[in-house]
């Protein structure tokens, strides 16, 4: 029943993200830019190796929460903290590179709405219970 609520959820979530992307790109005629499914779309070099930077931190960073939450389990929230600041410093990171290096500095905009909405939904989904007691 989990992975049932949670593939509704996440369908959900894609959905709306979609519908406001779409939305935000009449408004401010932000053009499409193609991208590749399932690859890393740098900017630039240095935007590659900060980004190569960021997700390694990441990974130690979760690799040390995830011991500090098996030693204390009164810490789920920290692992749930630790998922938000990454997500925050990742999405930072690309639209940043997108607003001042990319040929379509609008497209900061879309990145910045996309990790916003992610966020909201992943509280929203913790403070509510929706995939069970957290």
């Amino acid at each position: 029943m989990f992975w049932l609520k949670f593939v509704f959820i996440a369908m959900i979530v894609f959905a709306l993200i979609s519908l406001v992307k779409f939305i935000l790109r009449k408004m401010f005629k932000i053009e499409k830019v193609k991208k590749e499914f399932f690859s890393n779309n740098h900017i630039n070099e240095l935007h590659r190796k900060v980004d190569k930077w960021v997700r390694r931190s990441t990974g130690l960073i979760f690799a040390i929460l995830i011991l500090v939450q098996i030693n204390n389990e009164a810490f789920n929230y920290l692992l749930l903290l630790g998922i938000i600041f990454s997500a925050m410093l990742d999405y930072g990171v690309k639209a940043y590179f997108e607003y001042k290096y990319s040929e379509v500095p609008k497209q900061a905009i879309l990145t910045l709405t996309e990790l916003f909405l992610i966020l909201t939904a992943l509280v929203v989904v913790v403070q509510m219970g929706m995939l069970g007691p957290f």
